[in-house]
C-alpha cells in the first residue's frame, strides 16, 4: 500500500517527491559540470539555456540580461526553431519578463495570449507563437537580479511549478557562472588595458621622432627646390608636390596612430572620454578618409567615391569620431574588394531635414550570415588575417555615441553596405518606447 503525505489538502506521493528530488538533483549536477568549465559568458549563456531546455523539455527558450545604461532587457542567446535576433531589447519595464525582472519572483504562464503582460511584438520578430511559458530572474549572489531565463512550449504536457523548481536550480547556477565569466573578462580587460597604456606611452615616444623628422624634411625640400634650376619646371613642381603630399600623409597619420592607441586603450578598459560636439562638415569627414586611404586602393584598383556628401549641410558631431567610425568601414571593404571593384559612400536627408542617412556600399564578396550576424558585437568574426573583429564594435560604439543607428545589408558575392542614420542635432536624452533590435 502506497503511503501519502498530506500537505494542506494536497496528497503528495512519496515517489514522485523522490523523482522530483533526483530530477532537481541531475540538474544541478549537470549545470555545475556543464558551466564552471567556461570563462566566457557568451558560451556560459548558451550552455545554461541549452541545459534547462534539456530538462524541462521544451522547445524554445531566452536569456535575456539587462542594461543599465539603457534600461532594457537584451535578448543575449535563443534557441528555438525560430531564435529571436542577438541584441533585440525592449524597456525593463515591460513584459512577461520586465515583471519576473522587478519582482525577482518566477512565473508560470499556462497561456501567454491570455496574459496582458505578453509582448506580442517579440513572437511577431521571430515568426513563434508562445504558449505555456516559466520566467524566472537571474540573481547575482548579493540578490540584485542581472536578467531572465525564459523555457516556452513544453513538448508534453504544460509547465509547472515543478519544473520551477528544476529552473530556479538552474539560473542560480548560470546567474553565478554569469557573474564569474563577467569578473574574469574585467580581471583580463584591465591587465590587457594596462599593456596597451604602456604599449601606448611606447608609441608615442616612437612617433615623435617620426612628427619631428617630416617637419624639418619638409623645411629641407623647401631650401632644395627653390635652389634647382629651373631646366624643366613642370616636371619640378609635380615632384615637389608628390613629395609635400606624402610627408603630409605621414604626419597626419603618425598623429592619428598616437590618437588611435589612446582610444583602443580607453575602450578595452570601458573608459572612453565623452563625445565632444561641435559643427561638422560630413564631406570634410568622407575626404580624410579618401585620403588616407587613397594609396591603399590604388595599390588594388579600386575606386573611391562619393555621392550626396557635398551637399549635405553642417551638423553636431564630434569629428574625430566619425573620421575613426568611417575609417574602419572603408579600411575593412578595401580588403574584400577585388581589385577593379569600388567603395562608394552616399548620403541624403531623411525625416523633414532632421536626419542624414549615409550608406558606405561596396563591390566585395559579401559575408556569409554567421559573420554579418556577429557584427557589432564583442563576438565579431574577422576574415583577415590577424584581424580581432573588433573594427565594427568599435564603429557602433561611435554611432551610438552620436544617437544614431547602424544596420548592414550583405550576401555572398553580392557586396555590402552598411547604412548609418545620425541626426543633425545630437539630443540630450534618448528614450525608446518601442521594441528595438
Amino acid at each position: 500500500m502506497v503511503k501519502f503525505d498530506i500537505i494542506g489538502e494536497r496528497a503528495v506521493n512519496p515517489s514522485t517527491q523522490l523523482d522530483r528530488k533526483e530530477r532537481e538533483l541531475d540538474a544541478a549536477r549537470r549545470i555545475s559540470q556543464a558551466l564552471f568549465q567556461h570563462l566566457s559568458v557568451e558560451d556560459v549563456v548558451e550552455q545554461g539555456l541549452k541545459i534547462a531546455l534539456e530538462v524541462v523539455n521544451c522547445r524554445a527558450g531566452s536569456v535575456l540580461l539587462a542594461n543599465p545604461e539603457t534600461k532594457e532587457l537584451v535578448f543575449y542567446h535563443s534557441i528555438g526553431d525560430q531564435p529571436l535576433k542577438s541584441g533585440t531589447a525592449f524597456p525593463w519595464t515591460q513584459g512577461i519578463a520586465g515583471s519576473v525582472f522587478a519582482t525577482g519572483d518566477p512565473v508560470v504562464i499556462k497561456d501567454a495570449k491570455e496574459d496582458q503582460r505578453h509582448l506580442e511584438e517579440i513572437d511577431h520578430l521571430s515568426g513563434f507563437q508562445t504558449r505555456d511559458m516559466i520566467a524566472i530572474p537571474l540573481n547575482r549572489w548579493e540578490g540584485h537580479p542581472i536578467g531572465v531565463l525564459e523555457v516556452m512550449n513544453k513538448r508534453e504536457d504544460r509547465l509547472n511549478q515543478e519544473d520551477v523548481a528544476i529552473l530556479m536550480i538552474i539560473g542560480a547556477f548560470t546567474a553565478l557562472a554569469i557573474e564569474q565569466a563577467r569578473l574574469f573578462q574585467e580581471a583580463k580587460l584591465a591587465e590587457v588595458a594596462r599593456i596597451l597604456g604602456d604599449i601606448g606611452h611606447d608609441v608615442k615616444n616612437m612617433l615623435m621622432p617620426v612628427l619631428c623628422g617630416t617637419s624639418l624634411l619638409r623645411d629641407e625640400m623647401n631650401d632644395v627646390f627653390a635652389d634647382l634650376p629651373a631646366f624643366d619646371p613642370d616636371k619640378g613642381r609635380a615632384s615637389y608636390e608628390l613629395c609635400l603630399e606624402a610627408i603630409g600623409m605621414v604626419a597626419n597619420n603618425a598623429k592619428r596612430i598616437q590618437e588611435r592607441v589612446k582610444e583602443i586603450a580607453d575602450c578595452v578598459k570601458g573608459l572612453m572620454s565623452p563625445p565632444r560636439f561641435a559643427p561638422c562638415k560630413l564631406h570634410h569627414v568622407i575626404a580624410s578618409v579618401f585620403d588616407t586611404l587613397k594609396l591603399a586602393a590604388q595599390e588594388k584598383g579600386i575606386s573611391l567615391a562619393h555621392e550626396g556628401i557635398l551637399e549635405l549641410p553642417v551638423m553636431q558631431a564630434d569629428e574625430s569620431r566619425l573620421f575613426n567610425a568611417f575609417y574602419n568601414l572603408v579600411n575593412n571593404a578595401i580588403s574584400e574588394v577585388p581589385q577593379g571593384g569600388s567603395i562608394t559612400i552616399t548620403g541624403q536627408m531623411e525625416a523633414m531635414g532632421q536626419t542624414v542617412h549615409v550608406s558606405v556600399i561596396d563591390t566585395g564578396r559579401g559575408m556569409p550570415a554567421e559573420i554579418r550576424d556577429t557584427l557589432f558585437t564583442a563576438r565579431a568574426i574577422s576574415r583577415k588575417q590577424g584581424g580581432t573583429g573588433l573594427g565594427t564594435k568599435i564603429v557602433k560604439d561611435v554611432i551610438e555615441a552620436h544617437s544614431g543607428v547602424i544596420a548592414v545589408e550583405s550576401e555572398v558575392n553580392r557586396g555590402t553596405v552598411f547604412h548609418i542614420h545620425l541626426p543633425m542635432e545630437v539630443p540630450t536624452t534618448f528614450s525608446s518606447d518601442q521594441v528595438s533590435s
